[in-house]
């Protein structure tokens, strides 16, 4: 928001004192005492600020602003400062009065006696001509939280929802949520605010006022009938945030006036459906009733107009439609939501776990939108427990007699997870299958059995625990596996787990008629050392064996009622004598111990093992009350569906389907068909663009919409409600239009065939502000010339000025022709310095850098050679890759690199080079950068922070490295958010050089003075191929990045380049001769450097 300069130093940085002292104890760096501010009661604090602020230079006051907003964006207290801000209330500057306004909306609560006296001067601000006063005046005046002022605050909101800047009217609807929570007793006439706030047909409003309604009044629905039809066309255009608002307020209001479309579905196959909707189950038994359903149209016109936000990038809003189409779509048309929740799954956990858990709510009742798409509910090893036990859900919800083979067999691999919570949790779900599916009942059971034998003692726990509910089913058929756990119970020591075995015991002792007696006691030998879940269960154990088995069990028995009598635990205390006077017979005992068989031996259910989430279709999906299961604060229900229809005709204030430009409007005059119908031709659907191309528009219209400014759409909009002629509304119109980058307008349909080409391009900065190029691909009708006329004519539409727009509109059209030189330049400012998005980068060819930028590129050089030799394009790009980084050792992310052959433009001294990454596993690698770096003093120009590369995406982004005319590695880390990986790059030695053109007559000249040490030569024989100019150009480019230099002779070929850190000149001379042999020479001041590109240029050339 604000364009923070190098003043933006952190205050602490500036005061003497220690960082961790507040901005009130902070000093100037010029204060003589400044060491002594923690101590002493300095008066001077902040002196600095203050005398800046109350300068007579805007620029100093503007610095101290910056300086302030500063300090509270990283949480410092500045609130002692108000007084020298609120004077500067009435700046007339812009940008030191937007500032003051920031500082003003965050204090004024704190402050209200200081505020309430610049109150006159927010209010004169009310009238201000630029809008963003208008409305920050607005913000600051709703922050002031004094019930005095509540009058004033409630003419400036109906002042400014009149206002002619759609702007300043949504800071109006955010500015009734604060008053009314002010002042509740408002409630009638912030309604009167709403209601007409809600006829606004500006995008921008949309949102904001819907959600005053949900905070103010959401009970009246006969606020929206009127709106309704507009609302629900308008919604594809208004921001993300508003989406969400209006689609969740859209929901309530459908439940409430149309009847439910699972009629016509009939019973669904899940019989739990009718089961969540009681009211359906008396609907649908007549089939005549049935038959007769037909949706009411604006039911469709909703279910229609939020389908295509299912694409939307934004997961709240593909989350609000799926829970929309849940409960209210057709039951065989809720499957389109599918597979956006699905792709919801690779975004964060965060997001997955929001997903999953409706996700999993759904799947309860309808699994077979959910089967197709198992797989992508299968645990990874990287996600996280609460994840992993949402999928784990999930999976068991979806298990049928079809798939259970393939989940089970899932399963077996979770079971041997590190993850503890995870295993017991696979194991429950294990449970679940079995209870479900009686088909492989037997089987979960032997498996679970084999379990316990797991060394894993929470494992063993966790099954014991599910076998003991699974036994109760079918206890008879089992007496094997009871056997079986005796035998097991002196390895296990979780105390739920020999609680369990010892309660299967006690329950089926007739069963186990010797083995249970055992148990015993071995347990009343350590009693005294187990837990107070064993114990309890010991005494009951003991207690039933008494019943069914005293002869052998008697003495046992008295002996653990003994040892419990006297325990430290009260609980077993009071359950040792009660089993005491209930089970052992003396003149006290009363009239219960007769019953003390059929107390303690009666027949218990078996558990029902069910999903947590079965009950959680009672809240509206992706609400927080469904996602901790609990009513929240706010929380508004969803109505049961009407048994009959309510009116329909109160919603025909305009027409749905296909709109005739004067179709007639109920209760309206003229002026308001007017701006219904040619807001309804805007807004149709896109099936109607054919017939919208016949609607003319005014040449004013078209003046507007290419400007696209606020400013112009307001004062539209202000001629609008004027009671202006049809030319203005139709501007209006398609002005607002602009403000959300939204189709082309309807007065812009008649001029579609000449202008199309401009549009797309003066659209594309708004859409790369929305990161345009998240695709990876490069547009390559862009240019750098259409660029400088977007550019310019954004600047037109922010004046405002249609005589510019238009001359923007015929250059950008005369300057789309030239292809070559757009590719060439746009391939080039994919090295911009300042862009924060890695953009893949084309490969490079033959003609990369325009003539242009060649021209710019020589200024570069910090060499100290003649100013004829220039540095020229590179004559061969090698398109040979080098592994930087292989899949496996990256743990999925695999990275490349090549050396372009580009003068860097990060630093001339460096070498550019390309890497290419690619994301090869199946989730998002996030924060992917450079980490340390290796020689010591390695000069480096790193690529920005790569913040996600989804699963199967690949990116190239650009480094400069400084390998200071060496061959040796650069090595670094290349890390993501969770791992570092050491590479390196080696270049090779002809890498190190940028081509440069000289004379033949330079070329002898610099020769010259290049002898003795500084020459390196050798004689070599040429392969036969090789022996003409071509071949040999090519060989010596394709080993080094040199430049060709013009030769008289035919025998000799000659090169050139200079090194590109100390910008050396490096000659290479090829001298044919007799019988295919040639002297290759090499003059270079670079000692090392020369023998080695000798080397390689020997074995190249002798290469066939």
């Amino acid at each position: 928001m604000l364009s923070m300069s190098t003043n933006n130093l952190s205050y602490n940085d500036q005061g003497g004192s220690d960082s961790a002292v507040e901005v009130g104890q902070e000093t100037t760096p010029t204060s003589s005492n400044a060491g002594f501010g923690l101590f002493s009661t300095n008066f001077k604090k902040n002196d600095d600020l203050k005398e800046m602020l109350e300068s007579n230079k805007d620029s100093l006051k503007l610095d101290a602003m910056k300086r302030i907003i500063a300090l509270i964006a990283k949480g410092k207290n500045a609130s002692e400062l108000f007084p020298a801000v609120v004077k500067n209330v009435a700046s007339k500057n812009i940008e030191l009065k937007k500032l003051v306004y920031v500082y003003l909306v965050r204090y004024a609560e704190e402050q209200q006696d200081l505020a309430l006296l610049s109150i006159s001067t927010f209010q004169r601000a009310l009238k201000d001509p630029n809008q963003l006063i208008r409305a920050s005046a607005l913000r600051v005046l709703s922050s002031i939280r004094v019930p005095i002022i509540v009058p004033i605050m409630m003419l400036a909101i109906k002042e400014a929802a009149s206002d002619m800047s759609p702007y300043v009217r949504k800071t109006s609807a955010h500015a009734i949520q604060k008053l009314y929570s002010l002042d509740p007793d408002q409630k009638e006439h912030l309604i009167e605010v709403i209601d007409k706030l809600l006829k606004d047909k500006s995008t921008l409003v949309a949102g904001s006022v819907v959600m005053a309604f949900e905070e103010v009044c959401p009970d009246r629905i006969d606020l929206i009938h009127k709106n309704y039809r507009k609302l629900c066309n308008l919604l594809v255009d208004v921001e993300e945030w508003g989406q969400v608002v209006i689609i969740t307020m859209l929901t309530r209001y459908a439940r409430t006036q149309f009847t439910s479309p699972w009629k016509e579905d009939g019973q669904f196959d899940e019989n739990s459906e009718t089961a969540f909707y009681e009211s359906d189950e008396k609907k649908t038994k007549n089939g005549d009733e049935k038959k007769s359903y037909m949706m009411d149209p604006d039911h469709r016109l909703l279910l229609r107009n939020t389908k295509p936000l299912l694409q939307s990038r934004n997961t709240a809003v593909v989350v609000s439609v799926a829970q929309l189409y849940w409960h209210l779509a057709p039951k065989h048309e809720v499957g389109v939501i599918t597979k956006s929740l699905v792709r919801l799954l690779r975004s964060h956990r965060e997001v997955q776990y929001i997903v999953l858990q409706n996700i999993a709510t759904m799947s309860i009742q309808r699994k077979g939108m959910f089967e197709p798409y198992m797989k992508s509910f299968y645990v990874r090893s990287t996600d996280a427990t609460h994840i992993k036990s949402l999928k784990l859900e999930i999976l068991t919800s979806l298990a049928n007699e079809a798939n259970i083979s393939t989940i089970l067999r899932e399963f077996q691999t979770y079971v041997k997870s590190q993850d503890k919570q995870f295993a017991a949790g696979t194991i429950q779900a294990i449970g679940r299958c079995a209870t479900n599916i009686s088909e492989v009942t037997d089987t979960c059971l032997q498996g679970l059995v084999l379990l316990l034998s797991n060394r894993d003692e929470t494992v063993v726990a966790e099954s014991v625990v599910v076998i003991k509910k699974l036994l109760q089913t079918q206890p008879t058929q089992h007496s094997d596996i009871i056997k079986h756990m005796a035998k097991l119970f002196d390895n296990i020591a979780v105390p739920m787990a020999r609680a369990s075995i010892l309660w299967l015991m006690g329950e089926y002792c007739e069963r186990v008629p010797q083995i249970a007696p055992d148990v015993l006691r071995k347990m009343a030998k350590s009693f005294t050392s187990e837990e107070d879940i064993v114990k309890l269960q010991t005494v009951n154990l003991a207690a039933k064996l008494y019943l069914t088995n005293s002869k052998q069990t008697k003495l046992l028995t008295q002996y653990i009622l003994n040892l419990g009598k006297y325990d430290q635990n009260y609980d077993i205390r009071d359950r040792t004598r009660f089993i005491r006077q209930l089970i052992v017979p003396n003149e006290k005992s009363g009239a219960l111990g007769k019953y003390a068989r059929r107390i303690l031996l009666a027949p218990k259910p078996a558990p029902v093992l069910e999903s947590t989430y079965k009950d959680r279709d009672r809240y509206q999906l992706g609400t927080l009350s469904h996602t901790i299961n609990t009513k929240a604060s706010g929380y508004l229900e969803l109505s049961d569906w009407p048994a009959v229809a309510p009116d329909q005709s109160v919603r025909n204030v305009e027409v749905i389907e296909p709109v005739k430009e004067w179709a007639p409007s109920l209760g309206k005059t003229g002026k308001s068909k007017l701006s219904k119908s040619s807001d309804d031709k805007f807004y149709s659907d896109s099936g109607e663009e054919e017939e919208k191309d016949k609607g003319s528009g005014s040449s004013s219209s078209d003046d507007s919409s290419s400007s696209s400014s606020e400013e112009s759409s307001s004062e539209a909009e202000s001629d609008e409600e004027k009671s202006s002629s049809q030319s203005s509304e139709e501007s209006d119109k398609s002005s607002s239009q602009s403000e959300k980058s939204s189709s082309e307008s309807d007065s812009e349909q008649k001029k579609k065939t000449t202008k199309k080409p401009p549009q797309k391009k003066t659209v594309k900065p708004t859409a790369k502000d929305s990161d345009s190029d998240e695709n990876g691909n490069v547009a390559k009708e862009a240019s750098s010339s259409s660029a400088e006329e977007t550019s310019s004519g954004s600047e037109s539409g922010s004046d405002a000025d249609s005589h510019s727009g238009t001359e923007r509109k015929k250059k950008t059209k005369s300057k789309a022709k030239p292809k070559v030189e757009v590719k060439s330049t746009k391939e080039v400012s994919l090295l911009d310095l300042d862009d924060f998005t890695p953009t893949p980068v084309t490969r490079p060819t033959m003609s990369v850098l325009s003539p242009s930028l060649l021209g710019d590129l020589e200024g570069l050089s910090l060499s100290n050679i003649s100013s004829t030799i220039q540095v020229s394009g590179p004559t061969f790009v090698p398109e040979k890759r080098h592994d930087l980084l292989h899949r496996m050792a990256g743990k999925g992310l695999s990275a490349q690199y090549q050396f372009p052959r580009q003068p860097c433009l990060y630093q001339p001294t460096m070498v550019s080079v390309q890497i290419s990454l690619t994301n090869t596993s199946d989730h998002p690698l996030e924060q992917i950068h450079i980490g340390d770096r290796s020689p010591t003093g390695l000069h480096m120009h790193c690529f920005n922070t790569i913040e996600c590369l989804l699963p199967e995406a690949s990116v190239t982004v650009s480094l400069g490295v400084d390998f200071n005319d060496s061959t040796q590695a650069a090595n670094f880390q290349l890390c993501t958010k969770e791992d570092q990986f050491s590479v390196s790059i080696q270049p090779a030695v002809g890498e190190l050089f940028l081509p440069v053109t000289m004379t033949e007559q330079d070329f002898r000249k610099e020769q010259g003075k290049l002898l003795g040490m500084n020459e390196s030569s050798a004689t070599i024989t040429m392969a036969a191929e090789n022996t003409t100019s071509q071949p040999i150009s090519r060989q010596v480019a394709t080993v080094a990045n040199l430049g060709v230099v013009p030769s008289g002779q035919d025998n000799i070929h000659r090169f050139a380049g200079k090194t590109a850190s100390s910008g050396a000149v490096v000659l290479v001379t090829v001298e044919l001769r007799e019988s295919s042999t040639a002297l290759i020479t090499i003059n270079t001041e670079k000692s090392v450097m020369g023998p080695m590109l000798l080397r390689d240029l020997k074995w190249a050339l002798a290469q066939a």
